[in-house]
């Protein structure tokens, strides 16, 4: 009996043993294991779906896909970035403090529509924020700013004529970011940032919805003349080209508010039609 209780003792040491074993070969491995040491990094991605979201519904209404006083909930917009409800619904969140998006009790949400007059007046605004930004970036961008504004100066001239305005705003939006970096000015991306979204469906629906801004061309040019003289280091230059491209936009009202029927801008208005 004394000899079966050892072997038992000796049975369960050595199956102790394999089951700690079998514990370690489930530890993450090595690149030598066949994983592809290329392959993206899954907590990068969990980190940056807040910032996937909130681009793919930026997208959503600057294009208009997301009609300018639609009403919807959390729920349409997880189907449409194909996204999870905690990315979406702190997209939401940024957006409705951006003014970019209302939050109604009992009705979901909805997207603000487009007012032309509230718009213009805030355009006044951002101008003079750009001026401050565009002169920070000019006096405080560095040799790595200036190769990528250079870089980007030269690619919208050689695609230029055949951009798309939705291409465009990529790269607007890669170019806001580059000049606030730039700027090395944190807190001008908050404020800056609702006003840009406001300005790209601005330009989307006048480029896209209007018989006098077929393609971006002007916008390009606008943008070629900034991203140049700020990595000239060229201060007045840089501010002037910023200011002839808050005029240009400035021209977009009158042009909307004169071709575009108004249910485009409002889409809780019954459209007009021909009798």
């Amino acid at each position: 009996m004394k000899q079966n209780l050892v072997n038992s003792q000796k049975s369960f040491s050595k199956a102790r043993g394999e089951s700690t074993g079998r514990k370690k070969d489930h530890r993450p491995q090595s690149n030598s294991t066949g994983q592809d040491p290329q392959a993206p990094d899954r907590r990068y991605h969990r980190m940056n779906l807040f910032d996937l979201a909130y681009e793919q519904i930026e997208d959503l209404i600057v294009s208009c896909r997301l009609k300018p006083g639609q009403y919807l909930t959390t729920q349409d917009l997880q189907d449409s970035t194909g996204l999870g409800r905690t990315p979406v619904h702190q997209a939401v969140s940024r957006l409705a403090a951006d003014t970019i998006i209302f939050i109604r009790p009992r009705h979901g949400l909805q997207i603000a529509t487009v007012d032309l007059e509230r718009e213009r007046v805030l355009l006044r605004l951002r101008g003079d924020i750009e001026r401050f930004v565009i002169r920070l970036a000019t006096e405080r961008s560095e040799a790595s700013h200036h190769n990528q504004m250079l870089y980007l100066a030269r690619i919208l001239r050689e695609r230029g004529q055949t951009m798309t305005i939705e291409e465009f705003n990529k790269f607007d939006r890669r170019i806001d970011r580059l000049i606030l970096t730039a700027a090395k000015e944190p807190f001008l991306e908050h404020t800056l940032r609702p006003l840009h979204t406001i300005f790209r469906r601005v330009g989307w629906l006048y480029h896209t919805k209007t018989a006098t801004g077929v393609g971006p061309n002007q916008s390009i040019d606008c943008h070629i003349a900034v991203l140049e003289t700020i990595a000239n280091h060229q201060v007045k230059a840089a501010t002037a080209a910023s200011d002839k491209l808050i005029d240009f936009v400035d021209g977009m009202f009158d042009v909307i508010g004169q071709e575009l029927d108004p249910a485009l801008l409002d889409y809780s208005l019954e459209p007009l039609t021909a009798e």
